[in-house]
């Protein structure tokens, strides 16, 4: 059975995901992405309209599928504070075997490294993604505080905002080539971040 076409661009967006996370917008020729997606210049250019476009969906689709597989985690939990804290640690986990990712550097802020004085748009888009992970934290913590789980005093943006940062820093960090049980650690200190917050 044929594959369809949305088969298709979907197969072919994990690629670039792929090639983009290693590689970078501007370390990935055009032959380099013929050869990843298995696509002539013509189809490339048909489907996706240009390589930056295909750069922005791959981004695009990179940010959901984080999203996805946070609330698939978050939805394992009846604590939010639990449930953030061990998705805390799983990103350090996650950092540990590079060979399973080809970065340990988050695609996103690579893309805001790179793009921030050579790509208005890339840049610009990869601010709002973060931008939005952001409220998705401060809309969890909200919740938490609601719940009874942070103390009233607690400002979830700035907590938020934290909490990004403590990620994009232990991602880039792991790039040093941190043993995995030094990446365990800073991913349980992470984690207890959020205990001088807890209610009670």
């Amino acid at each position: 059975m044929a594959r369809s076409p949305n088969f298709d661009r979907e197969a072919a967006l994990g690629q670039a995901i792929g090639l983009f996370w290693q590689k970078g917008y501007h370390g990935s020729s055009m032959k380099q992405i013929e050869q990843a997606l298995d696509m002539r210049p013509g189809s490339i250019y048909a489907t996706f309209g240009s390589k930056d476009g295909l750069y922005s969906e791959a981004l695009a689709r990179y940010a959901e599928a984080g999203g996805a597989e946070m609330a698939k985690h978050m939805a394992g939990y009846d604590s939010i504070l639990d449930g953030l804290k061990d998705y805390l640690r799983k990103i350090a986990t996650s950092c540990v075997d590079k060979d399973e990712v080809p970065s340990r550097a988050c695609l996103i802020v690579k893309t805001l490294l790179e793009s921030s004085n050579t790509h208005t748009g890339h840049s610009k888009q990869a601010r709002e993604i973060l931008g939005a992970i952001e409220q998705s934290f401060s809309e969890l913590l909200e919740e938490a505080k609601r719940r009874g789980e942070l103390k009233d005093a607690t400002d979830c943006s700035r907590l938020a905002r934290l909490l990004q940062s403590q990620i994009m820093g232990l991602r880039s960090i792991a790039e040093r080539n941190l043993s995995g049980e030094e990446l365990d650690a800073l991913g349980d200190d992470m984690a207890h971040i959020l205990d001088a917050y807890r209610a009670g």
